[in-house]
């Protein structure tokens, strides 16, 4: 199934992305939380990928039974800053190999004290390889608010039309805690002839350094209104799980009406989050 299909029905879908354990875990210890999230019935589940080893391995195996055992497409992370192609192409036939079609193409982060790769620079360059190669449907990333690394906005958007132009077919968005943020960011794609759907990416809040975390990575900005929910529950961690909750159910609804493309729900594999916001929003779908 190809999924960029599922956006020409003119309404706003909703995605799950999960992860699979680390190195020392099985890959057992995610099943039951996938049984959770998969009994939700997401119009498509991601699933991330490891760098190198079983990890990457576990990417495959959680995709094929999002797939096989729950009826469910899955989009498998690829990444290359740290692959060759000949281990891009390992990776792209064990999915093959596993009736695997869709793949979400990523540069991937630069891992500290490990020499990167150089086959693969961009993740524009790995899009355009896969596309070569066939048979497999393609995603991209895309950051709100600017990426990290780019030089300022207007070459962050050149260098998204890059990897649209190289056959990526739908975008999923980074996090952002501002909605007016992915709506202006939605303006300069379409400006610059960036005519692919765009998925909202919408991280709840449950842990305060999990999110001071993952801002630092991507470069989101924290709205005022969330860094009062932040610093009034930090001491409080069942208040600041209710409070991320309804913030992102706030943000889920404002972006429905909007008419957006798609939700794409960062889970953190966790199935009580992602059901309590799936149930407030699953009848304006």
């Amino acid at each position: 199934m190809k999924i960029s299909d599922l956006y020409k029905e003119d309404k706003t879908i909703l995605s799950f992305e999960v992860f699979p354990p680390k190195k020392t875990s099985p890959i057992e210890s995610v099943y039951g939380a996938l049984e959770e999230l998969c009994s939700l019935k997401p119009a498509y589940i991601s699933v991330t990928y490891g760098a190198g080893g079983t990890a990457a391995d576990n990417t495959c195996a959680i995709a094929a039974k999002i797939k096989h055992d729950y009826n469910i497409e899955p989009i498998a992370h690829i990444t290359c800053v740290n692959s060759s192609k000949a281990e891009v192409e390992a990776s792209l036939d064990s999915f093959k190999a596993n009736d695997i079609e869709n793949v979400l193409a990523l540069r991937g982060d630069i891992v500290p004290d490990m020499e990167p790769k150089t086959d693969f620079k961009y993740a524009s360059e790995l899009t355009e390889f896969i596309k070569k190669k066939g048979g497999f449907h393609i995603a991209g990333a895309c950051y709100p608010e600017v990426h990290p690394e780019a030089k300022d906005e207007v070459s962050d958007i050149i260098n998204l039309k890059k990897k649209v132009d190289a056959g990526a077919e739908f975008l999923i968005s980074q996090l952002f805690y501002d909605n007016r943020t992915f709506y202006e960011f939605e303006k300069r794609c379409r400006l610059a002839g960036i005519n692919v759907p765009i998925e909202a990416g919408i991280m709840p809040v449950i842990n305060t350094k999990q999110i001071q975390r993952m801002v630092s990575l991507c470069g989101a900005s924290l709205p005022a209104k969330f860094v009062r929910i932040m610093n009034r529950y930090e001491n409080n961690p069942e208040a600041l799980r209710e409070a991320g909750i309804a913030y992102a159910v706030d943000q889920c609804v404002d972006l429905i009406a909007n008419g957006v493309s798609g939700i794409h729900l960062y889970t953190m594999n966790n199935p009580y989050v992602a059901r309590r916001i799936t149930e407030a929003v699953d009848k304006l779908l």
